[in-house]
């Protein structure tokens, strides 16, 4: 299996308009981050995690051709806005596209692209079979996926464990329950918006905490911003098992 970091930035991405800070400024690639979103790849399928208003950038970048699935967090514009750029693949591929999500969230893509759902489409409308998650495991393609349950702030949304991979992003607190699903991973990614705490994101201490409890392999921060640091200096306060991620990433997992 292998997961991809498409974005890594937060809902302004970085570098922010019109900020002068050396993180924005700075001419690192990593610095540089797009809407948070991930691409996995595990026995033959493929599968997107959440489409925001990046999405057309990060499949070109990627060379991206292929989605069987696409697992949504939540509804969030900047993990939701760019769905219809899936287009060119549902094309190509010429069959429904699989969208996983709350009933709230499935609610809201039936809201914003609601010209995908008319009795008669225009011809150049995408299709969508969409998926309500609960509480149980559900399958692409035989691929078992686990949904896990965290909060961002007050608003219930989704993170993913497949295999021994976990990606949870946008949380700032995860229940005992919850956790207890993630034990056991070769790689957890998971946001860390900031090093000053946050009313509705974990900042860096309350992500390395839960790293700490579920002591993956190895874990890679995402949904960062521009008050993180730079990309190099971030780097050097991490523990020996844990990243920073950056846009382009490739993780293989065990």
């Amino acid at each position: 299996m292998k997961i991809t970091l498409l974005g890594t930035g937060t809902s302004q991405g970085v570098p922010v308009v019109g900020c002068n800070c050396p993180v924005c400024l700075s001419d690192d690639p990593r610095d540089n981050r797009l809407r948070t979103a991930a691409f996995v790849e595990v026995d033959g399928t493929n599968i997107l995690i959440d489409a925001g208003p990046d999405l057309r950038l990060q499949l070109l970048h990627n060379k991206i051709t292929h989605v069987d699935a696409i697992l949504v967090t939540h509804e969030h514009k900047d993990h939701l806005a760019g769905l219809d750029d899936i287009r060119p693949i549902f094309f190509m591929m010429k069959t429904p596209m699989n969208v996983f999500g709350l009933h709230r969230v499935l609610n809201v893509v039936r809201k914003d692209f609601d010209y995908a759902f008319k009795a008669n489409p225009y011809p150049g409308a995408p299709s969508f079979n969409l998926h309500s998650v609960r509480d149980d495991s559900f399958f692409v393609n035989g691929v078992e996926i686990t949904p896990i349950h965290v909060r961002h702030l007050t608003l219930p949304i989704l993170g993913y464990r497949i295999g021994t991979l976990g990606y949870i992003t946008d949380a700032s607190f995860i229940a005992e329950t919850e956790l207890n699903k993630l034990k056991g991973l070769d790689v957890l990614v998971i946001n860390a918006l900031r090093l000053e705490e946050h009313y509705s994101h974990f900042n860096l201490d309350q992500a390395l905490n839960v790293i700490d409890k579920l002591n993956p392999k190895r874990a890679y921060l995402t949904h960062m911003s521009h008050r993180m640091g730079k990309y190099t200096d971030l780097s050097k306060r991490l523990p020996d098992n844990v990243f920073a991620g950056y846009d382009g990433l490739n993780i293989t997992v065990e």
